[in-house]
């Protein structure tokens, strides 16, 4: 860069109210950014997430590679950071679809305007997996977030869930389990940083479709993620691998309530397509 400091945008994901919902860093131009400059916006920002766009050199278009940093490290993949960006782009240059070029692959988004001019943007995940977790690993989560055996909900099992990002995905018996969250977070961040785990996914079930979640985020120098569209797909691909729902389904996420920034998340499953889509709106963040 020529020492000019690029333009960022602030948006909260999946919610209508600045307030709410997940707070993303948006660069629409990050070409020419090295890594390290990448990761000093980002923690500048302070959000869990900045992504950094970068348009094709044939000029611009509705394809970017796109990259994500914490305030203390690059991921993979960030879902909420995917909406914020779409939203922003389709203010731009209107709705439509969009390709976005990420280190876990392509992961189409398409942006739709509702009645009342709102921009909801519908991303669809990479090919996700859902892997066993050793009886050890879920000791050593759970002491770290100070939670007992007994405190989990047996219908929903541990499981590492991947759609871009790998989560730890954690169900608890009861909403007021979910609610008391009181973690190490140094033990956290070297349980997950050994395991490359992105956020813990901790669940409530409220009803067969509908549940609350809660996203410690450790590895990115964020206490919690207010949240979390990577874990919604993955958590999607978990929900279908155990056959806790239906082949096509709709599940509605909770997040960010006991943070004071509620968020909606919305994660459809189809029948025949193992990708998951994750929909919400966003909302510029005034300065």
């Amino acid at each position: 860069m020529d020492g000019t400091r690029p333009q960022v945008l602030r948006y909260a994901a999946f919610t209508r109210d600045p307030a709410g919902g997940n707070p993303a860093g948006v660069v629409p131009d990050a070409a020419g950014l090295r890594e390290e400059e990448m990761l000093s916006i980002a923690a500048e920002v302070g959000y869990s997430e900045t992504a950094f766009l970068t348009a094709p050199p044939d000029g611009p278009g509705r394809s970017f590679t796109v990259r994500y940093f914490a305030p203390e490290t690059e991921v993979p993949f960030c879902g909420h950071a995917t909406v914020a960006a779409a939203v922003a782009l389709a203010e731009r240059i209107g709705p439509g679809p969009l390709e976005f070029a990420t280190r876990s692959g392509p992961v189409p988004v398409e942006v739709e305007q509702e009645a009342d001019g709102t921009l909801r943007a519908t991303l669809t995940s990479v090919e996700p997996y859902v892997e066993q977790v050793p009886d050890q690993d879920v000791s050593q989560a759970l002491a770290a977030l100070h939670w007992r055996p007994d405190e989990l909900d047996p219908a929903l099992p541990p499981r590492i869930a991947f759609a871009g990002a790998r989560h730890l995905v954690l169900a608890a018996a009861t909403r007021a389990r979910l609610a008391a969250l009181d973690y190490d977070f140094d033990a956290l961040r070297a349980f997950m940083t050994a395991r490359d785990l992105t956020t813990l996914h901790l669940v409530w079930r409220e009803s067969k479709h509908v549940f609350h979640v809660r996203d410690p985020f450790p590895v990115g120098g964020v206490r919690e993620d207010p949240a979390t569209g990577s874990a919604a797909a993955a958590f999607g691909a978990y929900l279908r691998e155990l056959g806790l729902v239906d082949a096509t389904a709709t599940v509605t996420l909770h997040q960010g309530q006991d943070m004071g920034r509620p968020a909606l998340l919305r994660v459809d499953l189809h029948e025949g397509d193992r990708r998951v889509r994750v929909s919400g709106t966003a909302v510029r963040i005034p300065r």
